[in-house]
């Protein structure tokens, strides 16, 4: 199985769940979607084998944690040769403020997602890190003012249109 157009109506409902909260008992999260303790369990494990549930995790609350910097930085690169593009991305995951990235299409070539503390930590990250990655040219920083919407849980009715 390995398109979720093949999930039937009782993983839909578990997947739907688990993305509020990952917390439920196996009793409780069987109730919720109409099966008992083993099927359920069956079909998690069945969802996780498959790659649809990735892991889980708790969600922290940035702010709380001083953390309450939002920076969306686009990065065109010099190079687009396979070789370069690697080498940024793979720089991209020893910088553990970049919580996000995405390559792009358009005239910017890497979207991050970069939290920290202050304006000031992000000054430091851009001077003394971000521009130095691999084969950057440039890096556009955009500062979030305040979080409008923020979600982990995705959209999972509109995959079944």
């Amino acid at each position: 199985m390995s398109d979720a157009h093949q999930l039937d109506d009782f993983d839909m409902k578990i997947l739907k769940a688990l993305q509020e909260n990952a917390d439920y008992s196996m009793n409780e999260l069987g109730d919720l979607v109409g099966l008992s303790h083993t099927p359920c369990w069956r079909r998690i494990k069945r969802l996780e084998a498959e790659g649809f549930i990735k892991g889980k995790v708790t969600l922290l609350d940035a702010s709380r944690l001083n953390l309450s910097v939002t920076v969306h930085a686009s990065v065109t690169v010099k190079d687009h040769d396979s070789d370069a593009l690697d080498a940024f991305e793979a720089s991209v995951h020893t910088v553990k403020e970049i919580v996000e990235c995405y390559s792009t299409s358009g005239d910017k070539d890497y979207q991050l997602r970069v939290i920290v503390n202050s304006v000031e930590h992000y000054e430091q990250l851009l001077k003394h890190t971000l521009v130095h990655l691999p084969n950057v040219a440039s890096v556009n920083s955009t500062f979030a003012l305040k979080q409008v919407k923020y979600t982990t849980a995705l959209p999972l009715d509109a995959s079944q249109r």
